[in-house]
């Protein structure tokens, strides 16, 4: 009883007429998802989706979080609960992503890593002035998964790129303005904004986004926001290779002094090489895939980084930022040349071990046209 029960209390459930609330419910980790919370979204997920009296979902989360990410320091203890914990993950973001009800996801503080999974592939993603969205997998030696070179590579210009590889944290006006998120409302709005959604009682997204609508403003882009110079991003983002992308910022920086610039050169020079190498490749495949053909991939990719045949970067990572803390990783391979390609086409190959098997995503039938368009 005590795991169903911990399992209850980590993603509380209200109901009213037509509506379902759930809240993420672990403040002190900011939310982090665990194995627990994972099987529970996908218990009530799935059982929404048949129940005729449920119209929409609302998901947000306790305290200053929406959600920090997965809870990838547990997944390090054990090959193969890591390995069921993403198969799971990566199930749940499938289900959202070709939901066949509208998901409001209200964004009201952090939202990194596995919480842009949970978040993003929904069909309404409500950011404020405290949102904080980042995908800071290549400083862990992990890539951007959980469905991202799905949504990165379909934001404008090469931004995904820039945000994939750098882990740049961007804020609610930027999420908006890129369209990570659909919406911007002031926080002290949405209260009323919940109270307004608690009477819908429809699951056309014409009507959820009318009510959305009338609690919304456009957000004001501040100065120094990297989304101002996309003609630079594209410029250095749209390189083939990482080391080219490098040095386009490189020779930017010498004719401009932005903090952005010198930001992204640092985070890059910091970021596990191998990870910044199957990372681009990943969201550069993502473009021409649909969000099933992006998870199924990923899951390969994230098997072949827990079995750590071509690097040990991700335990590496993760002792050094989550663990000890020491925020001092030592990468091997330490160089972006050391890195070649057939490393990094080792990470994209099928698996040849009977104990990981490619990932099976639920078959999906009556879509509605917004899912098929992801497929």
């Amino acid at each position: 009883m005590a795991s169903a029960q911990s399992q209850e209390d980590q993603v509380l459930e209200e109901e009213t007429s037509f509506v379902r609330i759930l809240t993420l419910n672990r403040p002190r980790q900011l939310n982090a998802l665990s194995a627990q919370m994972i099987s529970r979204l996908l218990e009530l997920f799935q059982r929404y989706e048949t129940d005729s009296n449920v119209k929409l979902l609302i998901l947000k989360g306790k305290g200053r979080a929406f959600c920090a990410g997965g809870d990838v320091a547990a997944v390090v203890h054990g090959i193969n609960e890591g390995a069921k914990f993403f198969s799971k993950e990566f199930i749940l973001n499938y289900l959202m992503a070709t939901y066949t009800k509208p998901q409001v996801s209200i964004l009201n503080g952090i939202v990194m890593g596995g919480g842009a999974g949970v978040s993003i592939h929904g069909r309404f993603r409500v950011a404020t002035e405290n949102s904080v969205f980042a995908m800071p997998e290549t400083a862990l030696g992990l890539f951007p998964d959980i469905g991202a070179s799905y949504f990165l590579s379909r934001l404008p210009g090469f931004f995904g790129e820039y945000v994939g590889l750098t882990g740049a944290r961007l804020d609610g006006a930027e999420m908006r303005a890129c369209g990570l998120a659909t919406h911007f409302v002031p926080s002290s709005r949405l209260a009323l904004l919940e109270e307004a959604l608690y009477k819908v009682n429809s699951s056309d997204p014409a009507v959820i986004s009318a009510v959305i609508d009338k609690f919304s403003l456009e957000p004001y882009l501040k100065d120094h926001s990297a989304y101002h110079w996309m003609d630079v991003i594209d410029k250095c983002f749209s390189r083939r290779t990482v080391e080219e992308i490098l040095s386009a910022l490189e020779s930017e920086s010498t004719n401009r002094a932005d903090a952005w610039i010198s930001d992204a050169i640092q985070s890059l020079k910091k970021a596990s090489p191998t990870s910044l190498k199957i990372s681009l490749r990943s969201i550069r495949e993502g473009r021409l895939q649909g969000v099933g053909r992006c998870l199924i991939r990923e899951y390969r990719m994230v098997c072949h980084v827990m079995m750590g045949e071509v690097s040990k970067d991700f335990f590496e990572g993760c002792r050094a930022i989550l663990l000890d803390k020491d925020k001092n990783p030592k990468w091997k391979p330490s160089k972006l040349e050391l890195v070649n390609d057939n490393m990094v086409d080792q990470y994209f190959s099928k698996i040849n071990d009977d104990r990981w098997e490619d990932i099976k995503l639920p078959a999906r039938s009556n879509l509605p046209a917004t899912a098929i368009a992801k497929l």
